[in-house]
């Protein structure tokens, strides 16, 4: 992969994880400021709390996104991004376009999914 392209892909992963970031501390200053003594009955309560939890698991899922991120800009630095991790051969750029933090080619991918869906 050229030089040109690595950046290109740099940038697009540290966009992202700005993104989640500016995502997550605008989510911590609203639910922050959550107060459940100002929801007039239980219904409203709990269909607070439910919407609360819901926020709560996106961020969870936003902190894996951001260990992946973290780990795609590390391949970037160390020469092996763009590399399947199973196979070795170059992962195409519409993969990575569309998955920047992909550690495998689609082939490989694909038959990953195959042995996971056997499973169960």
């Amino acid at each position: 992969m050229n030089q040109k392209d690595l950046k290109r892909y740099k940038k697009m992963l540290e966009d992202s994880k700005t993104s989640l970031l500016e995502s997550a501390k605008k989510t911590l200053v609203e639910e922050s400021s959550f107060d459940t003594d100002d929801l007039p009955d239980e219904i409203d309560q709990a269909a607070s709390e439910y919407t609360q939890s819901m926020v709560f698991r996106l961020r969870d899922r936003e902190k894996f996104l951001l260990q992946k991120i973290d780990a795609a800009l590390k391949r970037v630095e160390d020469g092996t991004f763009g590399i399947c991790e199973r196979c070795e051969e170059d992962i195409s750029p519409k993969r990575l376009d569309a998955r920047p933090v992909t550690t495998l080619c689609i082939r490989c991918k694909e038959e990953q999914e195959k042995k996971e869906k056997s499973y169960g």
